[in-house]
């Protein structure tokens, strides 16, 4: 039974349409030499790509018990790079919603390596465009004529091709020139087949790598993809976002043509400008950089604070520049807005680092959805107050400036291992805290803005923009920031009052005897170990057995190749058996 996408009835926030334009300023990626695989066989390689995937980890993984951990961090980042590049390929091969799901998970998901995601971007710019042909034929059927008939002129040749549609330049009858974004002919069904076949895949890569969320993964991007299809969701998202500027003349957006718009065919007014990422252009035409922007900055701060509702994809091809400094947003397919618990949650959570209260800290993240409902508390708290620590020390936010902002890799491996000095495993970590879907589009978000920003002008100081939103959105105006720093200074003090006593407790009952020291996670680990040895035992014999199959069915011997396939599904059973084990281990833990 094919499974049903859900059919959107209001229009919410979600990744975008990603386009393929070369002129939209995006990084040349590595070039792909693809065709594409008949329908018979798509599934089957989709099958393979993930097992071997899958088998190159756990190989890393068994090598690495015996060379080290040193090991492999050395050849780990390699492995992500090689298999990104080896899903990307049959990404491309497959086709159909299997881009688009390369695409979103390249944005949207926190669990995937930095090397893995960044392999996966280049989907972003290779999606081959289809036959006109049938792009006649999906005209036809949504508008009722030919293009000739309905427009004026109509190019052939798209300017930018998507997983799920792509766009022609058009003039209509009364002289406009337009821009013509048509469905993919055929691809509700196809989304049916493939999301069904990536829900298979998902279960096999939580068989082997107990990744959090995935179930939840699969149903935001069966909505997503669900409202990517009907294109009147993004025709509102123009309307709603551009209504919001209507007296803001430096921000402008394209002007959607109803009469030519359906759920699979969305027109809009033709936009001419300078890729914002063009810097030699730009000063040619004498654009204030850093002018530039402050108005990114400022318009995204009217959008996330003031409205609620955000253009989520500002790569550079998204956005156009004009002679006067103004800006035009293109590609509405990604709008995000914040929820009502992210929107009580923020001022919560800024009120709480300003006060250096903790739980306050917490209840905000659990608040927003950042913690999970099953999450030990005592966890949580050792995790928040390590990383609080972390950035009282290490962040200067008042003179920060964007060339001031690095990534610095090694800080991950820092961080794991204070983590895991406090008795907190990855375990604990993955278990405690959880994503939530609009912080997901707000973060990547703000980290494309950023890095947009810090192009034009590495010298801009952002919170000196964001600083007057903040205040208006934090505080609200029944709140002052005097006081709230006067009851953080008191609460420090009383921190440093009550230390005196809280020594002398520790040291009378160190006295007496009745310290006691917990050693967290020896046994479980140990367990963990014992269990994987099995396994690698089950595992090896069973492919000798399979081997000994297809060395009889050559030979002909049908009595061996009884025995060995029945030895194949004994392994089988056992290997089954200790993994149902092991998890039931863990959760009674």
């Amino acid at each position: 039974m094919s499974e049903a996408l859900p059919r959107p009835d209001r229009c919410e926030e979600h990744p975008p349409t990603v386009t393929a334009d070369g002129a939209a300023g995006r990084p040349a990626a590595p070039e792909l030499l693809v065709r594409p695989i008949p329908q018979s066989f798509r599934f089957l390689k989709a099958y393979w790509t993930t097992f071997r995937v899958i088998g190159g980890y756990l190989w890393l993984r068994f090598k690495a018990r015996f060379l080290g951990r040193e090991y492999y961090d050395r050849k780990v980042r390699g492995l992500h790079v090689r298999s990104a590049r080896r899903v990307a390929r049959t990404l491309l091969s497959l086709q159909g919603l299997f881009i688009k799901v390369g695409q979103l998970i390249s944005v949207m998901t926190n669990f995937l390596p930095e090397e893995f995601r960044r392999g996966l971007e280049q989907l972003q710019d290779r999606v081959p465009a289809r036959p006109y042909a049938s792009v006649v034929r999906r005209i036809r059927l949504e508008l009722g004529g030919d293009p000739h008939e309905l427009f004026a002129t109509f190019e052939e040749r798209p300017i930018a091709s998507a997983s799920l549609g792509q766009v022609h330049r058009a003039t209509t009858k009364d002289g406009r020139r337009v821009a013509v974004k048509v469905q993919h002919a055929g691809i509700d069904e196809v989304v049916r087949r493939d999301l069904k076949t990536i829900r298979r895949i998902l279960d096999i890569i939580h068989w082997f790598f107990p990744v959090e969320n995935l179930d939840e993964y699969h149903a935001q991007i069966r909505e997503m993809v669900a409202q990517e299809l009907d294109f009147t969701c993004e025709a509102e998202h123009i309307r709603r976002i551009a209504r919001n500027f209507r007296d803001e003349s430096r921000v402008r957006f394209p002007e959607v043509l109803p009469e030519l718009s359906t759920r699979g065919i969305l027109t809009t007014s033709f936009c001419e400008g300078v890729n914002v990422s063009h810097l030699d252009e730009l000063d040619r035409l004498g654009v204030d950089r850093k002018g530039l922007a402050q108005l990114l900055i400022t318009t995204y701060c009217q959008m996330i604070f003031v409205d609620g509702v955000y253009h989520a994809d500002p790569h550079p091809g998204n956005i156009l520049v004009q002679a006067d400094g103004s800006v035009t947003f293109l590609d509405f397919g990604a709008v995000g807005t914040l929820s009502p618990a992210m929107r009580q949650g923020i001022p919560e959570f800024l009120e709480g680092v300003i006060r250096r209260n903790t739980g306050q800290i917490i209840g905000a993240l659990r608040r927003m959805g950042f913690i999970a409902v099953a999450a030990d508390d005592a966890v949580a708290e050792r995790i928040i107050e390590h990383f609080h620590k972390r950035l009282q020390e290490e962040v200067h936010i008042d003179s920060l400036n964007l060339k001031d902002v690095k990534f610095d890799p090694n800080a991950v491996f820092r961080n794991l291992t204070d983590l895991s000095n406090l008795g907190v495993s990855l375990r604990d970590l993955s278990g405690s805290f959880h994503v939530p879907r609009d912080w997901v589009l707000l973060e990547r978000t703000l980290l494309l803005l950023m890095g947009l920003c810090t192009q034009l002008d590495p010298e801009t100081r952002p919170m000196e923009i964001i600083y007057p939103y903040i205040r208006e959105y934090v505080l609200g105006p029944e709140r002052d920031w005097t006081q709230i720093f006067i009851e953080s200074v008191k609460n420090t003090a009383l921190t440093y009052l009550t230390l005196p006593e809280q020594v002398e407790k520790f040291v009378h009952r160190s006295l007496q005897g009745q310290l006691e020291v917990q050693v967290r996670g020896i046994v479980p680990q140990l367990d963990r170990v014992a269990r994987a040895g099995r396994q690698l035992t089950y595992a090896l014999l069973t492919l000798g057995a399979w081997l000994g199959f297809l060395y009889f069915d050559h030979v002909g011997d049908a009595v061996w190749m009884d025995r060995c396939l029945a030895a194949v599904g004994a392994g089988l059973v056992l290997i089954v058996g200790s993994r149902i084990a092991g998890r039931r281990s863990v959760r009674r833990r």
